[in-house]
């Protein structure tokens, strides 16, 4: 049976590239992607990548993050970033405009558990909860993560206690996402 997180990721993101085509004619693209390689990469032009997104092959798992902080991580964070390879993508969750980190390569997957590790160290430095990070926002201070412990989405200012709990799932948060097309 797919994970509930892997079909609602799936389902965003055709909803993602839908609104791209519909709304600018073309698969999603990045300026800031141009160059780096990536199974997604569909073309590029005039220092533009469009994508689509990939199935994340061969299959992996989170296990360098648990092993080096000795951390079992929630399942659904291992489904989110290993179901599929693609561009990060733009949303609107209620009044939230966030951007959904995805993985663009083999070599980006191994730089997310880098970032991750690092922030669940920075966490641990400071005694607090386990997160890990799935959107930024346009504050640089905040950043929507899942609460490694209860599992809930959670809008967090980085480095402090200040939490306000978003959905009480990644499924449903990602349901519940809003595709933009910028």
């Amino acid at each position: 049976m797919e994970h509930e997180v892997v079909s609602a990721l799936a389902a965003f993101t055709q909803r993602y590239v839908a609104c791209w085509q519909q709304e600018k004619g073309h698969l999603p693209a990045s300026e800031a992607l141009y160059g780096i390689p990536s199974p997604c990469i569909v073309e590029n032009h005039d220092d533009t990548v469009y994508w689509s997104p990939q199935p994340f092959v061969p299959s992996a798992a989170l296990d360098g993050v648990e092993r080096a902080l000795e951390i079992s991580l929630h399942p659904d964070v291992h489904a989110f970033y290993t179901a599929q390879y693609a561009g990060d993508m733009t949303a609107q969750f209620d009044s939230l405009s966030c951007q959904l980190l995805q993985v663009w390569s083999e070599e980006d997957f191994t730089r997310m558990q880098e970032n991750l590790i690092g922030h669940l160290l920075t966490q641990k430095r400071l005694k607090l909860t386990p997160t890990l990070f799935l959107a930024t926002t346009d504050s640089e201070l905040t950043m929507v993560s899942l609460c490694n412990v209860s599992g809930e989405i959670i809008l967090e200012e980085f480095g402090t206690k200040k939490r306000q709990t978003l959905a009480p799932t990644l499924a449903m948060f990602l349901s519940g996402l809003n595709p933009l097309a910028i």
